[in-house]
């Protein structure tokens, strides 16, 4: 992201992921130094660049990995060495991406009147909104085309709407039911193996599991 320019006032990419990593607890100076290093401004020989790999998962599981790396042959040989000691297998580009679409969703918590969004998604260009009623979290998902992410997180916060995250996001164009016990276990354990990597920023795969199996699959 900040290959677009090293002032999140003036790319709202890097301002994006600047708001991402503070979320995830990531110190200023880690931030500030990434910043340095991807714009070039920082130079010890090493630069940043961004990346994304493609994989299959157990059961033909599409997988999308995001990430920000120094060297790219250490990077592909930690995510190939994950894949393998997990089920599947880290695949070309472009094998799984067209399963999925690039979105800009924004995060709205708490009430929210529905006749209120659907107005404002409306005015705001939005292509669609899912309301969100779980245990541990109320509020809404607004999804745009990515290149509208800016005026529509702007527009909702200028109604007021309590916005607590903006993001670019891969969405699935179809999900893969998983109901097998033993490939839901290595599927799960090969996403985690994947968040583990230093250089992976975001996972995401078309896996649905239901939660039963997943408390299965983790005891």
């Amino acid at each position: 992201a900040a290959r677009s320019g090293a002032d999140p006032a003036g790319n709202f990419q890097l301002r994006t992921a600047i708001d991402k990593a503070k979320v995830a607890g990531i110190p200023n100076d880690n931030i500030e130094r990434a910043i340095a290093k991807g714009s070039g401004q920082f130079n010890d020989g090493n630069e940043l660049e961004e990346i994304r790999y493609e994989g299959y998962g157990p059961g033909g599981v599409a997988i999308l990995i995001e990430g920000l790396t120094d060297n790219r042959n250490r990077t592909a040989a930690d995510l190939r060495s994950a894949f393998t000691k997990n089920g599947g297998n880290l695949g070309e580009t472009g094998c799984v991406s067209w399963m999925f679409d690039h979105k800009g969703v924004v995060t709205i918590t708490g009430s929210v009147d529905e006749d209120e969004l659907l107005e404002a998604s409306v005015e705001g260009e939005a292509e669609y909104y899912e309301m969100i009623s779980e245990e541990d979290f109320q509020g809404a998902e607004v999804f745009t085309e990515t290149t509208n992410l800016e005026n529509l997180s702007q527009m909702l916060r200028g109604k007021s709407f309590d916005v607590s995250e903006v993001e670019f996001r891969w969405i699935a164009s179809n999900t893969v039911e998983v109901t097998d016990p033993d490939q839901a276990r290595s599927l799960l354990k090969l996403m985690d193996a994947l968040d583990d990597l230093d250089d992976v920023q975001n996972v995401t795969a078309n896996f649905d599991i239901a939660n039963e199996l997943i408390s299965a699959a983790l005891v």
